[in-house]
């Protein structure tokens, strides 16, 4: 075997994207908001952009606007110099006219701020928002320590309550058993310190906490064990008249808690002797258990849903109309002095590469942002105009509408579709309406002739589903038959699948008994 170095030539293919296509890409699928925070942070980090719409920052270029000329101007006059060689009144009486211009710049107990956003009638809204911005709210396990700080427990069954405190989950209830709790304070892998309590000690502080946390339900093991506490607290704090209830109630959930879920009510009525009236009375007071109590002390962070586009109907012209909702973002322009520096010889080297990178990089923003509005107004334009039927009688007539049948029309990239509607809203007549819920996958009517949508389909079977007989519902055969009347042939496993997309349960779950 002979090991040779050799020199051979290759050709080949590479597919590279520039920085600005990957820009111009990450842009175009960022939704309203997201686009809004990725802006706040350009506009912090990147010198050479701003904003274009008189805010502070065009108060600063033209603060600096001013000095800029006031320095050329000193620097184009000739310095006039007395016989003694002092300065002559003339320089005198200029710099007198630009100390009284900046006088408060030359003020030794002032520091420069950043000019703030000051609005016509004097509302400075940099202040108005920071002083509406909310508190942070106390998490689960803060307020649970909170409560348990009050509570006149020994200390050992007080460490012990703490220590499960650090168990809560989002939902109120102990993440692990207690034997694993104690195994793991034992390894200190939870980080306990002291010695490991035992479990008969867990139990004795897990059964404090559920009798002391408020509201009632938390520190439970299980939502079995939650919805029987809340079940004890309300009857213990109920009027005699409705105590009854809540006794059956903390029965129902005690003794028949699988037949419960699974609806089986006569077995409950037969093997427990509980009528089904007074079952029926039960189950309307357990509406009012939480599945996860804990939630209800932390205020959920639900983002706000801000549509990218609005759609309208215009009745003159008997068609839809869209405008992207882009008013929310700010103007921007590449800064006229940074810009001006970069170019100019004078400047280092290392400066103006920087600022030219800065002003590059701007330069691609605004760029990428003008691009995402066309691109995004085309795509909603030609969408609305497929699903007119939608818009005009709803979901029913939802039509099958793929990406690729939207990207040859425009004749871009599917992916630049696919990139446009990502986690994009609309406000139609409708409704606000995720972009991508207008392109689906369907099938032909049998007979052939119209398409319907898979997502029309879905809205069949939530039509079907509701207009059935309560205490005779139909089987996922039984709905399948019915949409075959319909004119659409589906298996009944897909009506299964369907049925629990739209969260309807089995019909055993929907029986409702006399």
């Amino acid at each position: 075997m002979r090991l040779a170095q050799v020199q051979q030539a290759r050709l080949s293919q590479q597919l590279r994207l520039a920085p600005r296509m990957i820009q111009s890409m990450e842009i175009l699928q960022l939704p309203m908001i997201a686009l809004e925070e990725r802006i706040e942070q350009e506009l912090e980090s990147n010198v050479a952009l701003d904003r274009a719409d008189g805010s502070p920052d065009e108060q600063q270029i033209a603060e600096e606007r001013r000095e800029d000329e006031a320095e050329e101007e000193l620097a184009g006059k000739p310095l006039v110099v007395a016989a003694d060689g002092s300065p002559g009144v003339d320089d005198f009486r200029r710099l007198g006219d630009l100390e009284s211009s900046y006088v408060e710049a030359f003020d030794s107990d002032a520091t420069w701020e950043r000019p703030r956003a000051i609005d016509p009638d004097g509302r400075d809204r940099k202040l108005e928002a920071m002083a509406n911005a909310p508190a942070r709210s106390e998490s689960l396990i803060e307020q649970a320590r909170r409560q348990w700080a009050f509570a006149d427990e020994p200390e050992e069954i007080a460490e012990a309550g703490r220590l499960l405190i650090e168990y809560l989950d989002d939902d109120g209830r102990i993440g692990a058993d207690l034997e694993t709790i104690r195994e793991q304070a034992a390894s200190g892998e939870s980080g306990w310190a002291g010695a490991p309590p035992t479990v008969a000690v867990l139990e004795s502080a897990l059964e404090s906490l559920q009798r002391t946390l408020e509201p009632p339900g938390l520190a439970a093991r299980d939502v079995r064990e939650s919805l029987i506490l809340q079940a004890q607290a309300l009857r213990e704090a109920a009027s005699p008249i409705e105590r009854p209830v809540w006794e059956d109630v903390e029965r129902l959930l005690v003794d028949h808690y699988d037949d419960l879920l699974q609806n089986r009510l006569p077995k409950i009525e037969r093997d427990g002797g509980i009528s089904m009236e007074r079952i029926a009375a039960a189950k309307v007071q357990m509406a009012r258990l939480r599945l996860t109590p804990g939630r209800d002390l932390v205020d959920a962070d639900v983002p706000p849903i801000v549509p990218d586009a609005v759609v309208e109907f215009d009745e003159a012209a008997n068609r839809y109309v869209a405008a992207v909702t882009d008013g929310r973002l700010p103007p921007l322009r590449v800064s006229p002095r940074y810009e001006r520096m970069a170019r100019d010889r004078s400047v280092d080297a290392q400066t103006r590469e920087y600022l030219a990178g800065s002003v590059r990089s701007a330069e691609w923003l605004i760029d990428s942002i003008a691009q995402r509005r066309a691109t995004l107004l085309k795509v909603v334009e030609l969408v609305i105009e497929k699903q007119r039927e939608f818009l005009d009688h709803g979901p029913a007539h939802l039509r099958p509408l793929p990406m690729t049948e939207i990207a040859d029309a425009l004749g871009v990239h599917v992916a630049t579709v696919s990139r446009a509607v990502a986690d994009k809203w609309l406000q139609t007549p409708r409704g606000l309406v995720p972009l991508r819920r207008l392109f689906s996958g369907g099938r032909e009517r049998d007979g052939g002739g119209e398409e319907m949508s898979w997502e029309a389909v879905r809205q069949l079977v939530r039509e079907i589903v509701d207009a059935e007989d309560p205490p005779r519902p139909l089987s996922d055969q039984a709905i399948a038959d019915a949409l075959k009347a319909r004119g659409v042939t589906i298996a009944r496993r897909t009506v299964v699948k369907y049925r629990e997309q739209l969260d309807i349960p089995p019909a055993r779950r929907r029986k409702r008994h006399a």
